[in-house]
């Protein structure tokens, strides 16, 4: 039952109507009884018309997360029956022989504020970027105990939003329907994807620890990899450089910053080359590089790649900082073009949410420009179906990607 009535502002129902789920202060009119705590609220027009039903938080930097837009929804039980619904649209996934890493929760993609949840062989890792999904973390657990039986759940703050949203900072352990003291030592995670083995450790490593999101493009991208000279920049631990080596690239430069992950690439290419999935002399066309990923580039020699990779993090997480991240996807994209050869394949991405799809096109024409070349695309990438996309959230549409070919004569 809804423990608050909220009323919008005049005027500002109009985005709520169409399904968008964020509600700002400024957006309220009224809150009825004054916050003491977070919880369900029923949300109406300012003449009092229902609109949705959110949960409301004014510690949250999002003071309400809209969720349901259905007038008789029973609110006691639909965190339940979200996570249930979310699992059930990927099952089909449980039944791949060789991909036991994917995401089953994506977030307000499926009406779960700040909930992930990523599946690693018998492991579910939940990561929580919202204080509604901190509130209803131990609801969640159960159910996704209840659904999956998992040997073991592991739950993360993400660290881009633990301060902002007062989140902590340690992970939490569930086990046989209870939580679990956080010292115990808990073993690294083997799993695969597209027949390849990966290897993760609880409590560590970016977001969940993997990035499946890109799991449909590393095989696209690999099928420009064969007798090429790879350039793989922001490489992590070495997903599309493991794909490269499969499709029997020539070499692999592999540049991150950090030596660490780098470390754990090696790491992969051995386990992989030992148990035949990629080439026995992998280990051997491979470089790693602790670098800074946009000198590297721009200190390459001119058409020496056959194919260079671009997947940088984050670099706008903000509109605010979309300006300055605009002119670093231009120059690393630039540098770019100059170091692969005539007719030779630049794979280039951008997760930054602010950073739409048109204007990553249109960073791409300017470095086009500067660099006096001719570009083809070949393919236009996102992320894939277990992190879908909503329509009436045009943010969450972060992962943008085009494979292209570069023509200099």
């Amino acid at each position: 039952m809804e423990k608050y009535l909220i009323k919008l502002a005049s005027g500002k129902e109009r985005m709520a109507r169409h399904h968008h789920p964020w509600i700002f202060t400024g957006a309220i009119d009224s809150i009825t009884p004054s916050f003491s705590s977070s919880g369900w609220a029923k949300v109406v027009d300012y003449s009092g018309r229902f609109v949705a039903y959110g949960w409301y938080d004014e510690k949250s930097h999002i003071a309400l997360h809209l969720i349901s837009w259905r007038e008789r929804e029973d609110l006691d039980c639909l965190v339940r029956k979200l996570i249930r619904n979310s699992i059930l649209r990927r099952e089909h996934f449980f039944s791949l022989s060789d991909t036991t890493a994917f995401r089953l929760i994506h977030g307000e993609a499926d009406f779960l504020p700040g909930l992930v949840l990523d599946a690693y062989g018998s492991v579910a890792k939940i990561m929580i970027s919202s204080r509604f999904a901190l509130d209803n973390i131990e609801e969640a657990a159960d159910e996704i105990f209840q659904m999956l039986s998992p040997s073991l759940i592991e739950v993360i703050p993400d660290p881009n939003y633990s301060k902002l949203e007062r989140l902590g900072e340690e992970p939490r352990y569930y086990r046989d329907g209870k939580w679990e003291e956080c010292g115990e030592k808990k073993d690294a995670i083997r799993f695969m994807e597209s027949g390849i083995y990966y290897e993760t450790s609880l409590g560590k490593g970016q977001k969940t620890g993997f990035y499946s999101d890109q799991r449909e493009n590393r095989k696209i991208v690999a099928r420009y990899a064969a007798g090429e000279k790879v350039l793989d920049i922001c490489s992590y631990t070495g997903a599309f450089t493991l794909h490269a080596l499969r499709s029997g690239a020539l070499s692999v430069d592999a540049v991150d910053s950090s030596e660490s992950a780098l470390r754990h690439l090696l790491y992969q290419v051995n386990v992989n080359s030992e148990k035949n999935t990629i080439p026995p002399d992998s280990r051997e066309r491979v470089r790693i590089h602790s670098k800074d990923a946009f000198e590297f580039v721009r200190g390459a020699k001119r058409g020496e790649y056959g194919l260079i990779i671009l997947d940088p993090p984050k670099l706008a997480k903000t509109k605010g900082q979309l300006e300055k991240a605009e002119k670093a996807y231009k120059d690393l994209n630039r540098a770019a073009f100059d170091a692969v050869k005539d007719g030779g394949i630049v794979a280039t991405f951008s997760c930054s949410a602010a950073m739409t799809r048109e204007l990553f096109w249109r960073v791409i024409g300017w470095a086009r420009d500067d660099s006096g070349v001719e570009i083809q695309v070949l393919h236009t990438l996102s992320a894939g179906e277990d992190h879908p996309s909503r329509i009436s959230f045009p943010e969450s549409e972060y992962l943008k990607g085009y494979v292209l070919r570069v023509i200099k004569s």
